[in-house]
């Protein structure tokens, strides 16, 4: 069985024009198959403010009316998605872009109203890997932005981390899969002051003390949370930390475990 790298990088790289084009000529020079995933929402929300669309945003998650939909998925399926698959092409990495509704690759539903209306935001129900394997085989990696469908002709707005999580599980019965979070620290910190205080390994049970002890960043847990619900679906290795650790193993960053 091959091994495949799904990748998921943050806005530290896709909003920095050096950075990424410095990640993608190395991810290009990653072997065997692999999977990029990325998100863009700095780059959306900037776009939104200069055509007088209002951001509404609640405990960091964006409300998706129409209008914000429009902006997302010509900011994340078309800007950033096409940039990043001509820039390695550039590097001889042959690379189809892709949503969730490109291949009826990722099927999400409209997230129920309980509290809060999120709008167009969509909950992954199920993943189809038919037109990835395809294209993994015969050498063409995947770029997947952060939007799915729900197979009735509407687009989601949906979270790139669980994006992430679900192509890695959807792929686990035909590849050993391994799951890497690129963000801008050196992986899950104890003191979120401290870049050194990166706690190296997390499993099940101390990820519950961290949480009881109120140790862990609040913004963190909904990124560590995917990667458990990853490691528990058979996803093999599930990492954190900067983009380095992909081509430098001694690099400081947290292993998630069971």
């Amino acid at each position: 069985m091959k091994t495949i790298k799904v990748i998921k990088i943050g806005g530290n790289i896709i909003d920095n024009e050096e950075a990424l084009a410095a990640f993608l000529k190395d991810f290009a020079t990653i072997a065997g198959p692999k999977v990029l995933v990325h998100g863009g929402g700095k780059i959306a929300t900037k776009l939104a403010k200069q055509m007088h669309v209002p951001v509404k945003m609640t405990e960091g998650r964006r409300i998706t009316d129409a209008a914000t939909l429009d902006i997302i998925t010509m900011v994340y399926a078309g800007k950033i998605n096409k940039n990043i698959v001509a820039q390695l092409q550039a590097h001889h990495c042959n690379t189809i872009g892709f949503s969730g509704a490109d291949g009826n690759t990722i099927v999400s539903e409209k997230r129920p109203v309980k509290t809060i209306d999120y709008g167009f935001v969509g909950d992954v129900k199920k993943v189809n890997t038919d037109a990835l394997e395809v294209l993994l085989n015969n050498n063409i990696t995947p770029v997947f932005c952060a939007i799915s469908h729900d197979e009735n002709g509407q687009l989601l707005n949906t979270n790139a981390d669980t994006i992430a999580s679900e192509l890695a599980i959807g792929l686990s019965p035909i590849f050993n899969t391994e799951l890497y979070y690129c963000f801008e620290k050196n992986g899950v910190l104890e003191d979120v002051e401290n870049e050194d205080s990166v706690i190296e390994n997390i499993n099940t049970e101390s990820y519950k003390i961290l949480k009881e002890n109120n140790i862990i960043f609040e913004g963190m847990l909904p990124k560590l949370d995917n990667c458990f619900h990853a490691i528990h679906k058979n996803v093999q290795k599930v990492c954190i930390g900067k983009s380095e650790m992909l081509f430098h193993t001694h690099n400081k960053h947290t292993t998630i475990t069971k």
